[in-house]
């Protein structure tokens, strides 16, 4: 059994990797190379430490109640979607609230991960880090690394025909912390994610003119949905998911579509998705408004550079260019572990659930953090630290290497063949991704039991959020506070909003919320019920004689009518 536990990096992941020990009584002791927590979230004014941090305006793009710990609510008073530094103080709640400060050693950095000479008894791994130029040397029973996948800029300059010969500044996203200095200048912005949209409309405000160019293009949705409630909290719901499995993919997609274009005409913005090219989505309140105005102007992929231009895949030439921004993400690395495992945790297809490289004699390594997922990372990393925290103590298994490796094989050969895709680089579907790790450590809701229960929590479990309270109900990890945190979650969300009441407002608008979030469940279980209505009333005309011919007798006439009678009571007699 694992008992002391080295956790590399105390950003958001490594927090709750460190809690998570604690609350399996495990000894955690963290490794962070910077002198503060909180990991990009911690900005600074420059970055020539190395490391990825926020940009100055950053705000979030999920909502308060779905980005937080899952036994730890953001107070109530606190936006629903903030700037970086509430966010940081929101971590710093946290660490203070279960006194994890004492486990982090700052300034250290992590040289060496090895396996130790016996690691296939023991599982241990001899650990080397530096502080103030001092190596020091420990054995560890676990690791987990949570150094995310921010690390190190994917800058690819090869992909530019004359990048070398532009005279102009080059920067990558990572560099970027303000537009001070960028006054009156030409900017292209290449790549079209959260971060570059970002950029480009806040340069947008202050640049002479600013470029975003983009080879496949984006849906642009924005943080509030209909009437303003956000939007992670009206499409993260249990009872979508399920429909989403029982309904074709081309169907929801078409369904998709329809509802992005009623929103947003992308074709005639620009940002229209290119045939065959993956749908992507980014979240950005101002692009389209940004474009419609003139402060942004959407271009193709770049084809090329000349010393002061660059010239586009649809033939332009835009001049004059100052500054090139490249947003093209980050390639993640495991400088400190040793090959092949780390080339092996580079692939995400040999990670078992995402977590646990497939190839190790003994399950002591985990990699949180390194996920993309179709909601809040930070939810998914706590998650990967109770399971893998769990694993470590020996209370939950994996299936053997042999087992695992095998089956990885067979998936690349489906893959190479064309059977399958490649899921590894698509987002997770953030329900079903939890449930697959709640269900592997018992912490996964069981409808059935809550409705027998407790029908009201079972309500908002399924037709409500999907936030992160609901794996604190049961199981290991079980907090008394789950319950009352997912009944309170819509008070929490519209506290911070109700800074200005006028006298005459009326009280019924909770009501029309009600019929917002619920109308289409509610809607649903209606047609079923007309649905078994007209299938009774089908079954009364057209079966009810023949039956009675065959039985020889009337009352089955009358009974098929009292069934009938029965089910249009239960639509409410109409």
């Amino acid at each position: 059994m694992a008992k002391r536990v080295a956790v590399i990096g105390a950003g958001v992941s490594g927090l709750s990797s460190i809690k998570c020990c604690l609350d399996e009584n495990l000894e955690p002791t963290c490794f962070e190379r910077s002198d503060d927590f909180g990991g990009l979230w911690k900005f600074t004014e420059d970055s020539k430490d190395g490391m990825t941090r926020v940009y100055r305006t950053l705000v979030t793009n999920v909502c308060k109640e779905m980005s937080c710990y899952s036994d730890f609510p953001f107070q109530e008073d606190y936006p629903n979607f903030m700037r970086h530094e509430k966010f940081w103080d929101y971590l710093q709640e946290f660490v203070e609230r279960f006194d994890l400060l004492k486990y982090i050693r700052f300034k250290t950095t992590v040289c060496s991960v090895t396996k130790r000479p016996d690691f296939s008894e023991t599982g241990q791994w001899d650990v080397v880090t530096e502080t103030e130029g001092k190596q020091d040397r420990a054995v560890f029973d676990a690791v987990m690394v949570c150094t995310g996948h921010f690390l190190s800029p994917h800058l690819p300059l090869e992909s530019f025909p004359g990048i070398h010969n532009f005279k102009g500044q080059i920067l990558h996203s990572q560099e970027y912390k303000s537009p001070e200095g960028f006054q009156g200048k030409r900017v292209l912005v290449i790549g079209l994610g959260n971060t570059g949209g970002d950029i480009a409309v806040e340069l947008g405000r202050t640049a002479a003119q600013v470029l975003l160019s983009t080879r496949t293009g984006t849906w642009v949705i924005s943080r509030s949905s209909d009437r303003g409630y956000p939007f992670n909290m009206m499409i993260t719901r249990r009872c979508y998911t399920f429909i989403n499995q029982l309904l074709p993919p081309c169907f929801i997609n078409w369904i998709q579509e329809r509802q992005m274009s009623k929103r947003l005409n992308h074709e005639i913005y620009g940002l229209s998705i290119t045939k065959g090219k993956k749908k992507k989505f980014i979240v950005n309140d101002e692009l389209p408004t940004c474009i419609l105005c003139g402060l942004v102007t959407m271009k193709t992929g770049v084809k090329g550079f000349t010393e002061t231009s660059a010239i586009f895949e649809d033939g332009t030439v835009e001049a004059d260019i100052d500054i090139v921004i490249f947003t093209t993400g980050y390639i993640f690395s495991f400088p400190f572990l040793e090959e092949p495992l780390q080339s092996l945790c580079r692939k995400k297809i040999f990670l078992h659930k995402w977590v646990f490289p497939s190839s190790l004699e003994r399950a002591t390594l985990a990699i949180i953090g390194l996920i993309s997922l179709k909601g809040s990372i930070l939810s998914g990393t706590e998650l990967q630290a109770r399971w893998a925290t769990r694993v470590f103590k020996g209370l939950c298994k994996i299936p053997p290497p042999q087992k695992l490796m095998a089956e990885v094989t067979k998936k690349e050969e489906l893959i190479q063949r064309g059977v399958i895709t490649d899921a590894t680089q698509d987002k997770l579907d953030y329900i079903l991704y939890l449930d697959e790790l709640a269900a592997c450590i018992g912490a996964k809701p069981s409808l059935l039991l809550l409705l027998l229960r407790d029908p009201r929590l079972a309500w908002e479990v399924f037709f409500g959020p999907c936030t992160p309270y609901q794996y604190r109900l049961v199981g290991p990890g079980r907090w008394e506070g789950a319950r009352n945190a997912i009944l309170t979650q819509w008070d929490r969300t519209l506290k911070p909003l109700k800074t200005r009441v006028p006298p005459d407002t009326p009280k019924p608008a909770s009501t029309s919320h009600c019929w917002r979030a619920w109308g289409g469940p509610v809607l649903l279980a209606s047609l079923l019920l007309i649905y078994k209505s007209s299938l009774s009333k089908w079954m009364q005309d057209r079966l009810s004689p023949q039956l009675g011919l065959c039985f020889g007798c009337a009352p089955w006439s009358s009974w098929a009518g009292r069934l009938a009678s029965s089910v249009a009571a239960l639509r409410g007699g109409d």
